[in-house]
């Protein structure tokens, strides 16, 4: 079945040159360029990969702070207690308990975007992962948020670092910010993440490592970047 784009979504994808990798400056300036609805839409960006996802040992996941952040306000679970609970509240945790929160969550709460827990909560997150998998947002070491340290990744998750991990197809989306945002800004953001991401390919992986790198706002055309 074909699927359903907006009057506004055809017009766009009209302007945009079918097959041509745009430079990162160019490209980020004609999505700007492009009518849209009326609120300010994320900006996103999907890259392809060189990987097989079906070998564990290939996938690739982590996170890294956006030089110029990503405006967009998040809510963050935290799994922590004693000191290191008071320690991610005054950190502007939106939710911190340990078997509390984990029940409460068992029971269907997800109204959050992330998870933050410290390494001895996991006792508690562990059987989470049925719910929290699919969504996303289980907590992990590699992403940084299965650490001692939950109030300084509750302060840079709020700042603006992103979490992130290849799909079943191998690819990788983010948000790097605001369609309002300057162009430029968008241009750092994109570029730093595409720099991380490329420290991060695994051994076994062969050929090329970035293979598409497409950006687009949230309910426009995707556009196609040359990135060196």
């Amino acid at each position: 079945m074909a699927r359903y784009r907006s009057r506004r979504y055809q017009q766009g994808e009209t302007q945009v040159e079918r097959g041509k990798r745009y430079a990162v400056a160019d490209g980020i300036a004609l999505i700007k360029s492009l009518n849209g609805p009326k609120f300010d839409e994320s900006v996103d960006v999907a890259i392809r990969i060189g990987i097989d996802p079906k070998k564990t040992d290939q996938l690739v996941r982590g996170s890294v702070s956006l030089p110029k952040g990503t405006g967009k306000s998040i809510k963050i679970a935290v799994f922590a207690d004693g000191e290191k609970a008071k320690e991610a509240e005054a950190a502007g945790a939106d939710y911190v308990g340990a078997a509390d929160l984990a029940e409460k969550i068992e029971k269907g709460f997800t109204d959050f975007d992330m998870t933050i827990a410290s390494p001895d909560m996991m006792r508690f997150v562990g059987k989470l992962g049925k719910v929290l998998g699919p969504q996303g947002k289980m907590p992990s070491p590699k992403a940084g948020t299965v650490t001692p340290n939950v109030a300084q990744a509750v302060t840079e998750f709020k700042a603006g670092k992103i979490e992130f991990r290849t799909d079943s197809g191998a690819n990788v989306h983010v948000a790097i910010g605001k369609k309002s945002f300057d162009g430029g800004d968008l241009a750092e953001n994109l570029t730093a993440f595409v720099e991380h991401l490329r420290t991060l390919r695994p051994a076994q992986a062969k050929g090329e490592f970035i293979k598409k790198v497409v950006v687009s706002t949230s309910m426009g055309p995707g556009v196609a970047l040359a990135v060196d």
